[in-house]
């Protein structure tokens, strides 16, 4: 059997764009891909308001934690979406890149997240 496929999502901070779509794709796909994020510039703690916004769409995020981006996670995953990281993703051959252009979600309240 193959292995699964994985998908990193990136983002400066890992607080808010990254952790959201993380944590739609798990819920999406359960254990069916392995599902990554990190942050080039990792924040002390996720985006609270990232956090209620999920809670009210039915999913838990709020034992997630802002990760740093490694050039493992890179190499581990076949996917890499990145959200606002600019040049700071390493990028290594054979894996496929998405740039999604999505809003920061920082200093924005539940309603505009």
């Amino acid at each position: 059997m193959p292995d699964k496929p994985s998908v990193l999502f990136v983002c400066v901070h890992n607080a808010g764009r990254s952790q959201m779509a993380a944590a739609w794709l798990t819920h999406l796909a359960g254990d069916r891909i392995e599902v990554r994020s990190a942050g080039s510039a990792p924040a002390d703690e996720v985006n609270p308001a990232a956090v209620e916004a999920m809670r009210e769409a039915g999913i838990d995020m709020s034992a997630e934690v802002p990760k740093v981006l490694t050039a493992e996670a890179v190499r581990a995953s076949d996917y890499v979406i990145t959200m606002g990281c600019g040049d700071t993703c390493p990028v290594f051959p054979g894996k496929k890149y998405l740039d999604w252009k999505l809003e920061d979600p920082a200093g924005q309240g539940v309603e505009a997240v």
